[in-house]
């Protein structure tokens, strides 16, 4: 199988330009490339879809594990030519989750962007730093913001440590705006459609595509794949998608769908009501950047909220939970009316609240799981609320802790995202409430009545 992580030095490197620049570059070669994203980003993949026109999928070491990781990746790429993997931050950040665990446990060839911008022989040492750092399988380097007549210099640079330069990609007004999560959404930048295509002109001038290509070249290593209960008349399950609720882990709804669901997404910004279901996922997204909007659909907040208290099971994650409480501030500190069901306040503050990978202890049985339960989540939010729930209690690695989420038998509302890839039996349960629900004759989701 054919494949290769595209990594950096750190966040903001530039490794999304590059490797939505090589994901054009192969489009424009007739080649049909799958894309992947390490760790739990929602918004690079936004790109990666853009730019080829497929599903971007997550790759994420801290959630699956070895086996489940191997799984996707073996899975997804069927029909494609070549894999494209975006790494996330630095190359060796994100502990379980880094891009440096997803090359070991894939045995994939990394090759590492450096953001060349005020530097010329100091890129050598960034570069011998990332080489000798700890074992790893980095073939070479992509040099980003490289002026043109510093490309023999990083060339002589990878020749002295033994490395392999596979391009540049020069400075150029091809830009990418950052939002508090990183990144813009696909769907917001002018002309991303020309920008993509400028940047697989580039690509194809200055990156070695042919010799990446070879480089990817490599067996995937065994494994044993999980096993997924498939479901009689398995239940319909309604999922938010628009440019307000847009964060969705493509692996989630795809394993939905393998368990036997039917998948009807919906738009809480231009639709009245919730589609006719038996579950209810309401994803993260930037709600706050719609309030007003989402506060004047109030035939949508009245079906939504009808749903919930009739018993319909609910996934709320983070934006979603957002949109559930009585009231929602602006960041201009306008005050929103909501969908009244988590009663409190979301508001923004001027830092990041909480951002990283989590393990989250169930305080008692609810949607997901059984008391004394643990799930694997992700945190990474702005905004805070007046009323985060206590339904589970969340720890990181360094030791710290904190309450979170509103649950019951039917619910889950809370910051955290969780991935259903870290434990299939997560999705299961979710899928047998749905059932129950729908045999227990429940209202289905028609909220007019």
């Amino acid at each position: 199988m054919k494949r290769f992580i595209i990594a950096g030095t750190r966040s903001g490197c530039g490794k999304t330009t590059v490797t939505c620049a090589v994901l054009s570059a192969l489009k424009k070669r007739g080649l049909s490339p799958a894309a992947f994203k390490c760790g739990p980003d929602y918004i690079d993949p936004m790109f990666h879809r853009k730019a080829i026109g497929v599903s971007s999928h997550n790759l994420d070491s801290f959630f699956c594990g070895r086996d489940m990781l191997l799984y996707l990746l073996d899975e997804k790429v069927g029909g494609h030519d070549v894999s494209v993997i975006e790494g996330v931050m630095g190359f060796y950040d994100g502990a379980e989750g880094s891009a440096w665990s997803v090359s070991e446990l894939t045995q994939t060839p990394a090759v590492i962007v450096i953001d060349c911008r005020g530097m010329s022989d100091s890129i050598g040492a960034v570069m011998k730093g990332f080489l000798s750092y700890r074992s790893n399988r980095i073939a070479g380097f992509i040099f980003s913001r490289l002026p043109e007549k510093l490309i023999p210099l990083a060339q002589r640079l990878c020749s002295e440590l033994g490395t392999e330069y596979f391009g540049c990609l020069p400075k150029c007004d091809i830009t990418i705006e950052s939002r508090h999560l990183g990144l813009v959404t696909a769907d917001e930048i002018d002309d991303i459609q020309e920008k993509l295509s400028r940047l697989g002109e580039l690509a194809e001038k200055y990156i070695r595509i042919d010799r990446l290509l070879e480089l990817g070249d490599v067996p995937l290593p065994e494994y044993t794949a999980p096993e997924i209960s498939g479901f009689e008349s398995a239940p319909v399950i309604a999922v938010a998608r628009d440019r307000a609720f847009c964060f969705i882990y493509q692996e989630n709804i795809e394993l939905l769908e393998k368990t036997g669901c039917t998948i009807r997404y919906f738009s809480p910004l231009e639709e009245k009501e919730v589609p006719e279901a038996d579950g209810l996922i309401l994803c993260g997204g930037y709600p706050e950047l719609y309030a007003e909007r989402l506060s004047a659909n109030r035939s949508m907040l009245d079906s939504v909220k009808k749903c919930i208290s009739g018993g319909m099971p609910t996934i709320a994650e983070c934006g979603g939970f957002m949109y559930l409480h009585d009231t929602l501030v602006s960041k201009d500190g306008t005050e929103y009316h909501m969908a009244g069901v988590i009663s409190g306040k979301a508001f923004p503050t001027d830092r990041l609240q909480r951002f990283g990978y989590i393990t989250m202890t169930a305080g008692e049985d609810n949607l997901l799981c059984s008391a004394g339960e643990k799930i694997k989540a992700h945190e990474f939010h702005y905004w805070d609320s007046t009323s985060c729930g206590d339904g589970f209690s969340a720890e990181k690695t360094d030791g710290r802790h904190w309450e979170c989420a509103h649950v019951s038998d039917t619910l889950y509302a809370g910051f955290p995202h969780i991935s259903f890839c870290s434990d299939i039996r997560i999705a299961e349960r979710f899928v047998k409430k749905c059932m129950e629900h729908r045999e227990n004759g429940q209202d289905k989701t028609d909220s007019t009545g």
